[in-house]
C-alpha cells in the first residue's frame, strides 16, 4: 500500500478501526481530540459504535462494559483525563478484560498546559489503578510506529486478556508524517469469548464478569494467577530499538520523542568521534530490562533523556544493576529538548567519566 501524509492522532484512530475496533468511548481533551473526532465520523459510517461520554470516568466504565462482551474496544485521553480513568483501569484489570486505551501526554501536574511532555511515565507503568498489576505499555516515536503499535496493542490485549496502553507525547500525536496503514480486518469476538465473555447464555452456563473476590484467600488466589500472567508477558513482550550500541562507551536511553531526538544527538556525537549509541524502549512495561542489562556489561555509562524530571531513569538504574553510572538530562513543562542540548549532555558524560568509569547508584 502507498504511504500517505497523516497526523499521529488520526493515524492511531484509523489504525484502531482497521485492527477491528468495534466500539469507541471517549471525551475530548487537547492534544488528543483529533483522535476522537476521527472516530466520531468513521465509526458510525462503518456501522460501529461511537459515543462521546459525559466524562472520562464514564468513558472508561463504558469501555469496561463493552469489552466484557469480548469485542475490541478502545478509549483515548490526555494526562488529566487519563488520571480520572484510574479506578476503571483497575476494574478492567481485576476482571481480566482486554481493552486498549491511548494516552497522549501533556504538561502537568494539574491542568498544566497542552504542550508535549512525558510526565505520565509513573502513571502508566506504576499507578494505573490500585492493586498488584501492570498494564502492557507501548510507546511509539513516529506516526508509523503509532500505527503499528496500535494494531499490536489490540492483539496483545486479546492474547493476554489484559489492559494495554499506547502512550505518546503530544508531539507524536500532532506531527504529520508519511505512513502506511494496515489492511482492514474483519471484526470478530475474542477467540475464547464463549468461556468468559457476556455473549448470551443460550446453550451454556451464564458467564459473570467481575473484579470482586471476597475473602483474603480467594482474592490472593486471583492475584497469584494474575502474577503468573504478568510473568509470561514480561518474559515474552519486551521490545526496544537500538542504534550504534555495538562497541559504544556511552549509551543514551530515551523513549518516544525524547528517544527520537536523542538519536539525532547520537549521530552528531559519533561524527565528532565519540563512541555513543542509542537504546529506545518501545515497551515501557514490560521494560526491556533483559537487553539493557546485557548492554550494561559492555558500556561504561548511560545517559537517560526524558521530557520530565526523571521517571524512566529509575527503571534504567534497576535494569543496569548499578554496574555503571547512569546520568540524566530532562526538560519539563512542555519544553522539548533539542539535539544540540543532548549532544552537550553526552559530551559532559564523556568528560566526567573519561578517566575513571566507576559504578554509581543515586
Amino acid at each position: 500500500m502507498a504511504k500517505e501524509l497523516m497526523k499521529g492522532n488520526v493515524a492511531i484512530a484509523e489504525a484502531a478501526i482497521r485492527a477491528g475496533c468495534e466500539a469507541y468511548f471517549g471525551y475530548p481533551i487537547t492534544p488528543q481530540t483529533e483522535l476522537l473526532e476521527h472516530m466520531a465520523w468513521r465509526m458510525p459510517a462503518l456501522g460501529r459504535v461511537f459515543l462521546q461520554a459525559e466524562s472520562e470516568v464514564a468513558a472508561v466504565n463504558m469501555v469496561y462494559g463493552a469489552a466484557s462482551t469480548g469485542r475490541r474496544v478502545m478509549s483515548s485521553s490526555s494526562s488529566p483525563g487519563f488520571s480520572l480513568m484510574q479506578e476503571g483501569f483497575s476494574y478492567i484489570a481485576g476482571s481480566e478484560i482486554p481493552a486498549v486505551v491511548v494516552d497522549v501526554m501533556r504538561g502537568g501536574p494539574g491542568l498544566g498546559n497542552i504542550q508535549p511532555t512525558q510526565g505520565d511515565y509513573f502513571q502508566v507503568t506504576r499507578s494505573a489503578g490500585h492493586g498488584d498489576f501492570h498494564p502492557i505499555v507501548l510507546a511509539p516515536a513516529s506516526v508509523q510506529e503509532a500505527i503499528d503499535l496500535t494494531v499490536l496493542a489490540f492483539d496483545l490485549a486479546e492474547q493476554y486478556r489484559h489492559l494495554t496502553f499506547v502512550v505518546l507525547d503530544g508531539l507524536v500525536g500532532q506531527m504529520m508524517e508519511p505512513a502506511e496503514l494496515p489492511p482492514m480486518r474483519e471484526m470478530c469476538p475474542h477467540p475464547d469469548a464463549e468461556a468468559w465473555a457476556l455473549t448470551g447464555a443460550q446453550g451454556r452456563a451464564p458467564n459473570v464478569v467481575h473484579s470482586l473476590y471476597m475473602g483474603a484467600e480467594n482474592c490472593e488466589h486471583f492475584n497469584l494467577r494474575l502474577q503468573e500472567r504478568l510473568k509470561l508477558i514480561k518474559a515474552n513482550e519486551q521490545r526496544s530499538y537500538e542504534a550504534f550500541t555495538e562497541g559504544a562507551d556511552v549509551i543514551v536511553v530515551g523513549y518516544g520523542t525524547a528517544g527520537r531526538i536523542a538519536e539525532s544527538a547520537v549521530r552528531i556525537a559519533r561524527d565528532a568521534g565519540m563512541k555513543v549509541g542509542l537504546f529506545r524502549p518501545i515497551t515501557l512495561w514490560p521494560f526491556p530490562e533483559k537487553r539493557l542489562s546485557a548492554l550494561a556489561d559492555e558500556a561504561c555509562a548511560f545517559l537517560v533523556v526524558e521530557m520530565n524530571a526523571g521517571q524512566m531513569v529509575d527503571d534504567v538504574r534497576i535494569a543496569t544493576g548499578c554496574q555503571v553510572p547512569v546520568e540524566f538530562y530532562g526538560r519539563m513543562g512542555g519544553v522539548v529538548p533539542m539535539p544540540e542540548e543532548i549532544y552537550d549532555a553526552i559530551t559532559e558524560v564523556f568528560q566526567k567519566f573519561e578517566d575513571s568509569m566507576i559504578p554509581v547508584c543515586d
